[in-house]
């Protein structure tokens, strides 16, 4: 069996992350709040990274006075059919930081949040580390609201065929060839 060749541009490259953790108990708090965050990171290092950077925001909790109690990749249910996600993001730019908003169809959660990684370095120079996701939804069609995504929900929606060449015979074939090939259907 011959293993297939895929680009790696093409794979998903951020994975789905739950990582519940808390400080780590002391005399005055025996009974520490455990917190559990849903995060986006391309392995576990930059995951658990990246949950001890909010649970410093949240209540100064440190990774040297905190403890992880549990570190779980979490997968999608049906990664068959190509869904709607709406993803709810802060970033920083160079001068300010700024709310948005992004619809992007895809077959699972890991593969739109690494085309709004991609969108947002594109279109906006946002660095991957000043991209926090607030919240992912997976939206019904009449949830939509961006033009890119609502052109996709049409019913009838067909592609042109732009070049289809016929399959010339084994016997006939030949590397070099004295006409130029016919590059459309007739």
């Amino acid at each position: 069996m011959v293993k297939a060749i895929v680009d790696p541009s093409l794979q998903a490259k951020m994975h789905q992350y739950q990582i519940v953790g808390r400080a780590a108990p002391t005399p005055k708090n025996p009974v520490p709040k455990i917190y559990r965050m849903r995060l986006f990171a391309k392995n576990t290092v930059l995951a658990k990274s990246r949950f001890w950077y909010f649970m410093k925001k949240l209540n100064k909790a440190k990774k040297s006075g905190g403890e992880l109690l549990a570190v779980n990749e979490l997968f999608d249910q049906g990664p068959t059919k190509v869904k709607n996600y709406g993803i709810w993001l802060r970033y920083e730019s160079r001068t300010n930081t700024h709310n948005m908003y992004k619809e992007f169809r895809d077959v699972t959660i890991n593969g739109a949040v690494s085309q709004m990684y991609s969108e947002m370095a594109g279109r906006h120079r946002a660095h991957p580390n000043t991209i926090q996701s607030i919240n992912t939804a997976t939206l019904k069609a009449s949830e939509c609201k961006r033009d890119h995504i609502l052109e996709m929900h049409d019913g009838k929606l067909k592609f042109p065929i732009i070049r289809k060449m016929p399959l010339v015979a084994k016997k006939m074939r030949s590397t070099f060839q004295a006409r130029r090939p016919m590059t459309f259907v007739r």
